[in-house]
């Protein structure tokens, strides 16, 4: 059994960060379940338990990828999106004429990161919220 587990640990470690964002979010839907809520649940307790104060501002560990502006490269953009998400052509075409889309929603930093960089790279002004 340990050695399935480590061959198991061993193929998901060969994951690029969006493949791992897409897992997670295949997960949550089989299973029913949140990956982000056990987290937010330990943060509160832990600062409640450690008496910080509530206003103390936490690191943001979850973002929306968020298109403001499509750019001069149109069809470049509307094929970054398909790269990103698994919409279709129309979806994807639709995402890029309005402004304000979010393209990703609840992704880890490195992903968004990777989303906003390959956006920018195809001509699309980004912001993470």
């Amino acid at each position: 059994m340990a050695a399935d587990l480590e061959k198991l640990a061993e193929e998901l470690s060969k994951l690029t960060v969006l493949e791992a964002a897409e897992l997670v979010k295949i997960l949550e839907e089989k299973w029913g379940v949140s990956a982000a809520a056990p987290v937010a649940v330990a943060a509160a307790a832990g600062a409640g338990a450690a008496g910080a104060p509530a206003e103390e501002a936490e690191e943001k560990t979850e973002f929306d990828v968020v298109l403001k502006e499509t750019g001069p490269k149109k069809i470049e953009v509307i094929k970054a999106i398909r790269q990103l998400t698994s919409v279709g052509l129309g979806e994807a075409k639709t995402l890029a004429e309005t402004p304000g889309s979010k393209i990703l929603t609840q992704v880890g930093k490195e992903a968004a990161m990777e989303a906003k960089k390959k956006l920018e790279e195809a001509g699309a002004v980004v912001e993470l919220a």
